[in-house]
């Protein structure tokens, strides 16, 4: 009625060379590593944010969390900054370093819009004013 355990095993089983070739195979071909996504976003920083610190603080910030990208003061008095990299160290500079700024900033606001991402190599620098 039922195949015996033995005939059942046996055919199951793989043989141990090539179970061997099948691990030689599997180690000699890695996949190849996947790169961590991109994200890019524009932000424009309004209120007491020129004369402040500002711009020095957000390059120390966004390098501390790996970040490419640039900061400029406006001629509107409002600060623009570019940052790529990981998304989730992107969003915590967005969300929660930049509204806060250095201790002389009073942020009132910050506008996010969508950006192409940089090439980390680039690094994060200070731009003239625009």
């Amino acid at each position: 009625m039922f195949p015996s355990t033995t005939a059942t095993a046996s055919r199951l089983l793989v043989p141990a060379a090539s179970r061997r070739a099948m691990a030689t195979a599997a180690s000699a071909n890695p996949p190849p590593p996947q790169q961590s996504p991109s994200k890019a976003v524009r932000v424009v920083v309004k209120g007491r944010v020129q004369g402040v610190f500002f711009r020095d603080w957000t390059v120390e910030t966004a390098r501390a969390l790996g970040l490419a990208g640039w900061v400029r003061n406006r001629r509107d008095g409002t600060v623009e900054a570019l940052l790529s990299g990981e998304p989730a160290r992107v969003d915590e500079m967005v969300s929660r370093r930049l509204p806060v700024g250095p201790p002389a900033a009073a942020v009132t606001a910050v506008l996010p819009s969508p950006a192409d991402p940089l090439d980390p190599s680039e690094g994060f620098h200070r731009k003239p004013t625009a």
